[in-house]
């Protein structure tokens, strides 16, 4: 693979507040380029809720209500973080839900391009029992001794999917090859389904 080739690419993980639809309680933003995750450029934002964090979430992610008392609401980051999105590729795990969840909370934001690491995994290691992120870690093994916060935290689950997607990515030989494949339909990015010939 050549990573030199590929367009600007964010991974992104979401965290919310068990709600239903959610609230944002975080956000991360993790560049790749030249195939290494850079982390120098990376973003990362908490924010208040409008709704209380569930207990479950909270139990999940560790950010309570009081942790989160004091971060900004959404309406004062939304503009920076439509801005660090901006038209890049994005990458995230069961993607769907992130790419719902931002364009909900961002509604004029569209990225180029939408890439789930779940779908990619599927087709790359097919016999896997199991395709959550931590059966992914175990998996593949990636280094993780840099990474920061801890599990369920948007940058280190951010940055845990970027190796994923590194590592996957060796499986193919070019960025049409992996897109066609990663890339659920009806999503950004998605490629074109061949037409059949007609006659006009």
């Amino acid at each position: 693979m050549d990573f030199t080739a590929w367009p600007p690419l964010l991974v992104v993980d979401v965290e919310g507040n068990g709600a239903n639809p959610p609230d944002l309680v975080e956000v991360a933003a993790l560049p790749v380029q030249g195939g290494r995750p850079d982390t120098r450029t990376a973003g990362a934002w908490l924010t208040r809720p409008r709704r209380p964090v569930t207990p479950y979430a909270a139990r999940v992610h560790g950010l309570t209500n009081q942790v989160l008392a004091t971060a900004p609401d959404w309406e004062e980051i939304a503009d920076e973080v439509h801005a660090r999105l901006g038209t890049a590729w994005i990458a995230a795990h069961h993607a769907h839900v992130d790419y719902r969840v931002l364009t909900a909370h961002l509604p004029k934001w569209q990225p180029a391009g939408v890439i789930d690491t779940l779908r990619l995994a599927k087709t790359t290691y097919p016999s896997l029992p199991k395709y959550t992120l931590g059966a992914l870690i175990e998996h593949v093994a990636p280094d993780l001794c840099e990474a920061p916060a801890q599990r369920h935290r948007a940058a280190f689950d951010a940055y845990a999917t970027a190796h994923l997607l590194i590592a996957m990515a060796d499986h193919y030989e070019s960025w049409d090859r992996l897109i066609a494949t990663a890339v659920p339909p009806g999503l950004p990015g998605a490629p074109e389904p061949e037409q059949e010939p007609t006659l006009w």
